[in-house]
């Protein structure tokens, strides 16, 4: 692959990066600066049939991650694009940009939250995230050569205030909680202690510099091991609460005062209810990993459960779609209409949650401890080949609608039971399959996780540990 190339000249990118919701490869590996150049020319060129003319830019804390930007601005400028460079920040700034300036897209450097070696792209047209096809389109033009030709500039548009202003405008008016937060040297890092000065309360912050090496740990708030740090602060420091970020910022992990985690549903459902006391009756909107418990919880607070296709690209159409005012995934995306623009900011959502809890005087381990209780299972990631992943799931649907299962086939195979309900689908983004189990209880949880080994098995995927008797 080279790692230059000539502006208007045809470059073939490696369809491996190409992704369902983004951009991203392995840095000098199946993604370089030439390949970020022949990249903005190509997303110059649909911004250009479109009728417009300015791209918002920026990027996160990754070494890599200025050269891209570098590279990708040549692109665009050399499309005929004006770049609008908001520099360094969480991908959620990108996104505001895009809301709140005369920006006819944005791109985002970014890796999110996987390994320092890794970087890409989360794009932008108009106020639409590019996700399945569109993504694909970038890289025809490209082979193609067939760019729009101009000389665009490259502006400095910071926005950095303008953002912290604008998430401290839903910031609690009151209370004094102590708050422990972990941003994993992530691009959240670029803005928190700002925001922080503008909340009420007392603040511990670890890991707040930006470093695009992850010294401290892996920058994913889903994965146990990543919040080690975070609760043992919560608990060293007497918190009440502590919050963690991906790598760009997108994503939150919270734990409450015992260190326990709160899952992305159980957020969703802290959140939706007090959404639902202003809004009775309002969609509400969270994808196919997502707890029985949070859907018959939006049903009793009044409001229209609706289970969605995992992806943020994705749920964020849907709630354009159905004009919901909030919506989450189990990854710990959470995507607020209501008063907020409809795009995932972890930094946003944490604001939110401080201000539903001093309103309501709530404990969030008070909240953990009034949920229903049930045995899951986390999300359970089993490798298996690009080629066969999405042949399992056709043949395991096959299978149950002859049995005559109760199935939601959305996304992947969703099987309700007596039991509870598993979950088996096929990744977007990896060569992987993922698994979830909910049972009533220990016993039943067991009899799923078989239910979903039987079904692994009859495919020729090996079963892991997790599900394994």
């Amino acid at each position: 692959m080279n790692d230059v190339n000539e502006m208007g000249t045809a470059h073939r990118l490696d369809p491996s990066i190409l992704r369902a919701y983004d951009v991203r490869g392995i840095v000098g590996e199946t993604l370089t600066t030439g390949d970020a150049r022949a990249l903005g020319r190509a997303f110059a060129t649909t911004i250009r049939r479109e009728g417009g003319a300015r791209v918002a830019l920026g990027y996160d804390g990754r070494l890599s991650s200025p050269d891209l930007a570098a590279a990708v601005a040549d692109g665009l400028c050399a499309g005929g694009v004006d770049v609008l460079d908001i520099g360094r920040g969480p991908t959620p700034m990108l996104y505001f940009a895009v809301h709140e300036t005369e920006a006819d897209g944005g791109i985002q450097v970014t890796g999110s939250h996987n390994p320092p070696e890794h970087n890409g792209f989360k794009l932008m047209r108009g106020l639409e995230t590019l996700h399945g096809d569109a993504i694909q389109e970038l890289g025809r033009i490209a082979a193609e050569g067939a760019y729009t030709d101009g000389s665009g500039q490259r502006h400095a548009m910071p926005v950095h205030d303008r953002y912290v202003a604008r998430v401290l405008a839903d910031a609690p008016g009151r209370g004094g909680l102590r708050v422990a937060w972990d941003p994993g040297n992530g691009a959240t890092g670029a803005v928190l202690a700002e925001v922080l000065a503008g909340l009420p309360g007392e603040h511990h912050v670890i890991n707040g510099e930006v470093d695009g090496r992850f010294p401290a740990h892996h920058p994913d708030p889903t994965v146990p091991e990543n919040l080690e740090q975070l609760r043992a602060t919560v608990q060293e420091r007497g918190c009440d609460l502590g919050f963690a970020f991906d790598g760009d910022g997108d994503r939150l992990g919270v734990v409450d005062r015992q260190g326990r985690v709160l899952w992305g549903d159980e957020i969703m459902l802290l959140i939706a209810r007090d959404i639902l006391a202003d809004r009775p009756g309002a969609p509400i909107i969270a994808d196919v990993k997502a707890s029985r418990v949070l859907f018959d919880g939006i049903a009793e607070a009044g409001g229209e459960p609706v289970m969605g296709r995992t992806g943020h690209s994705l749920v964020k159409a849907e709630m354009r779609r159905r004009s919901a005012p909030f919506a989450g995934e189990m990854s710990a995306h959470l995507f607020f209409a209501d008063r907020w623009y409809g795009f995932d900011d972890g930094l946003y959502a944490a604001v939110r949650v401080l201000d539903i809890l001093a309103r309501t005087d709530q404990d969030l381990a008070a909240f953990k401890d009034s949920l229903p209780a049930v045995a899951n299972t986390p999300e359970i990631r089993i490798p298996c080949d690009g080629s066969r992943k999405w042949a399992a799931i056709a043949e395991a649907e096959q299978r149950l609608a002859e049995a005559g299962a109760q199935v939601t086939a959305i996304d992947g195979v969703r099987v309700d039971t007596a039991d509870g309900w598993w979950l088996l689908r096929a990744s977007n983004t990896q060569d992987v399959l993922v698994a979830r189990c909910e049972g009533w209880d220990a016993d039943a949880l067991e009899r799923l996780k078989a239910a979903v080994s039987d079904q692994l098995t009859r495919s020729g995927v090996a079963v892991p540990a997790e599900l394994a008797a």
